[in-house]
């Protein structure tokens, strides 16, 4: 089944992380699940047991594996998946990040709450409202709804069926934590009433429906971000 790294000199520890990946499709291990030890891999793999330590690390790093000590090494939480995978965190201009996030999501949150439309079941619906209903109860306490937010975008693109989409969601994520930040939390009512319209589009099983309901919400972080523009200007001119 796994083919022999032994005459493979250059680039070792690398065929060794791919060989690991082929492993973990093959026996189907999923999140959590604990991997072979670096002996039995090193075995079974014809390679020495620092060639395995050494692909270890790269699959680390790609946030694949992970190491528990005194465990051993088991499969990431979303594996492969980075939490800020184009290094929004060292983007200083918010704003500007801001903006071109928009951007981005108005090209695929429209589409993908169309597709969720389409395809999802009544089950999965009942969980959507009941997140948009967490998100309701938790902006009337003013009480921070970041996360609950970021669920609610999420189960929308797993509703979508597309995994690509699903693949994507760190970069969505982030571009909603902006969004808040951004906003100070200031579009509390407009958050509720968007999301109530994309809940009842979904549960309508009505695309255009739901891809008007998105595009709205979108628009409406888009127009309080204008107006924060707008008065930093003015601030900044006024000095």
């Amino acid at each position: 089944m796994l083919e022999s790294l032994q005459n493979e000199k250059k680039l070792l520890p690398e065929r060794a992380a791919e060989q690991i990946i082929k492993l973990i499709m093959e026996n189907e291990l999923r999140e959590g699940d604990q991997l072979p030890n670096e002996f039995e891999m090193a075995k079974q793999f014809h390679v020495g047991r620092g060639t395995i330590r050494e692909a270890v690390k790269i699959l680390v790093s790609r946030h694949i594996l992970e190491i528990r000590r005194g465990c051993g090494t088991y499969v990431c939480t979303n594996p492969g998946k980075m939490e800020d995978p184009l290094g929004f965190t060292f983007i200083s201009d918010k704003k500007k990040l801001a903006q071109d996030l928009y951007e981005l999501r108005m090209m695929i949150e429209p589409n993908m709450a169309a597709l969720a439309a389409e395809r999802a079941s009544e089950d999965e619906i009942v969980s959507l409202q009941k997140v948009a209903y967490e998100i309701k109860d938790l902006i009337e306490k003013k009480e921070d709804y970041l996360e609950k937010d970021i669920e609610f975008h999420t189960l929308i693109s797993q509703l979508s069926k597309n995994s690509v989409v699903s693949n994507i969601i760190p970069v969505l994520q982030s571009g909603i934590s902006v969004f808040i930040h951004i906003t100070n939390k200031s579009l509390m009512k407009e958050t509720i009433e968007t999301h109530q319209l994309l809940v009842n589009a979904i549960a309508s099983h009505d695309s255009k429906g739901a891809k008007k309901a998105m595009e709205k919400h979108l628009e409406f972080n888009k127009k309080k971000m204008d107006e924060i523009a707008d008065l930093y200007e003015k601030e900044v001119d006024g000095k």
